[in-house]
């Protein structure tokens, strides 16, 4: 790989460097963590460079349809702008979302670029694979606080929103965060802990902030028989987290 003035090669390739999806080897792990996200594996290189980023900074290269040299068009990669004529970088536009990705894929097709919307496409799939991943995580804790009756873990588990809803087995709907949290604490009031928990049929649904997982929850107290319950969990991603916002259970004959 080499470059040239504004000009970069790779691999025989050149294209006029306008925006480059070339990172920071740090800057890309800090993004991940933060955003839960993950990206195809980057090899850190060692190179000068004399504007954006700091000489000998390492660079992280993305593979196939993450290295994309471009003039103003989102591929749905990373994009990072220089806007200060000291060549300091002071603007990150991050465009990794559904909508704005789906959009792009919209217009690729429309201009019958179908190269450009095969890549869209893959780097969709990838990050609703993410998300469901996510989605699953967020369920997961969730029956973790069920099964050891961890109020405090409960609490945080939860949208604050007016809006949120529990459906406990057999009873009406309760609506809002605070009254939701006392009603765990009603139900746990008789239980001895841990409870056995055992989940079926798990079935995990992720697109742009929200998600939501249906599956059988079958549920075993201490001296007791398993119970049955068809269950569709609603998780919302709110500021970058999953959290539940509808936990419904439908009690099962079994």
């Amino acid at each position: 790989m080499t470059a040239h003035g504004t000009t970069l090669s790779f691999n025989g390739l050149s294209s006029i460097v306008k925006e480059l999806n070339v990172l920071p080897h740090s800057f890309i792990n800090s993004f991940q963590k933060l955003h839960h996200v993950s990206f195809p594996s980057c090899t850190p290189n060692k190179l000068v460079w004399n504007r954006s980023f700091g000489r000998g900074d390492q660079i992280c290269l993305f593979h196939g349809p993450f290295l994309k040299l471009q003039m103003g068009r989102f591929m749905g990669t990373l994009r990072v702008k220089s806007e200060d004529s000291e060549g300091t970088l002071n603007s990150k536009s991050i465009a990794l979302d559904e909508e704005t990705l789906e959009e792009e894929l919209q217009n690729a097709i429309a201009e019958e670029n179908y190269a450009e919307a095969a890549l869209i496409r893959d780097t969709l799939k990838n990050l609703q694979k993410d998300s469901k991943a996510a989605v699953f995580g967020a369920n997961s804790r969730f029956y973790e606080s069920f099964r050891t009756g961890d109020l405090a873990v409960m609490q945080t588990l939860w949208a604050k929103r007016d809006e949120a809803c529990c459906v406990h087995p057999g009873l009406k709907g309760i609506t809002g965060y605070d009254d939701i949290i006392e009603s765990w604490n009603f139900v746990w009031a008789n239980y001895e802990f841990p409870l056995e928990i055992r989940l079926e049929d798990i079935k995990v649904h992720a697109k742009g902030n929200a998600g939501f997982v249906t599956c059988m929850e079958f549920v075993k107290t201490n001296g007791g028989r398993w119970g049955g319950q068809f269950v569709t969990n609603v998780f919302e991603k709110i500021d970058g987290q999953w959290f539940i916002c509808i936990h419904h259970a439908s009690p099962v004959d079994l």
